[in-house]
């Protein structure tokens, strides 16, 4: 055991939240602009595309809520935010119907999908994203997407905070450099959400339908 993992359960952190009875499919900004290194993409992010591939089929196969995050500024410059100080190359990639901001071709949306826009890291920001889940019941997010240390972190913090339970399926989230990617899974771990496994994620989806979750791959 590591010594910064000993400190942290000394303290009590790393506590299990644990699935509740209705989870809901969030995938964040896996966009073609995040997925091309020559923009904002690179790392392990295409890996975690053709991971979330997998899950998006049994979480069509369970007819559970599914929401896509697309991260895009109008052309105008009116959406521009303080974020947009750190970043300011998104402002003149990130743009609404254009090819960069669609949703990878691995995972397009269908009807009935919700596809959100949002300006800031965390798709409940400024945005109706905690009524869109509760309307549906939802308790549960299942947070996919990237960055791990920007957009899925953010999102996974605020969806713990508008009381749905986050839990990230490791190999559906991904960042452009390994380092950041590690170490938030480790501190949303202890603090925020429940890492855990795709296999992990996929038993619990088995157990909260046992009849219907038996599906691989495909869609």
């Amino acid at each position: 055991m590591s010594d910064d993992l000993k400190v942290y359960e000394k303290q009590g952190f790393g506590q299990r939240m644990g699935f509740g009875d209705k989870p809901a499919l969030l995938i964040i900004d896996f966009i073609n602009a995040f997925n091309d290194a020559d923009k904002f993409g690179g790392g392990n992010i295409q890996s975690a595309i053709d991971n979330t591939a997998e899950l998006l089929a049994i979480a069509r196969h369970l007819d559970l809520p599914i929401c896509f995050t697309s991260h895009v500024y109008a052309t105008d410059r009116s959406e521009d935010g303080i974020f947009n100080l750190k970043s300011p190359s998104m402002n003149d990639t990130l743009i609404p119907g254009t090819p960069a901001t669609e949703v990878v071709d691995e995972l397009e949306p269908r009807p009935g999908e919700r596809v959100l826009h949002k300006h800031y890291p965390s798709g409940f920001f400024s945005t109706d994203l905690a009524g869109w889940l509760a309307k549906r019941g939802v308790d549960t997010t299942i947070v996919t997407g990237c960055t791990t240390s920007g957009c899925v972190r953010a999102t996974a913090v605020d969806a713990m905070g508008h009381g749905f339970r986050p839990m990230i399926p490791r190999e559906c989230v991904g960042d452009r450099a390994d380092g950041p990617h590690e170490a938030n899974l480790f501190d949303l771990d202890q603090k925020y959400a429940d890492v855990m496994s795709l296999d992990e994620v996929k038993a619990e989806l088995a157990r909260l339908a046992p009849d219907q979750a038996n599906v691989e791959g495909g869609g």
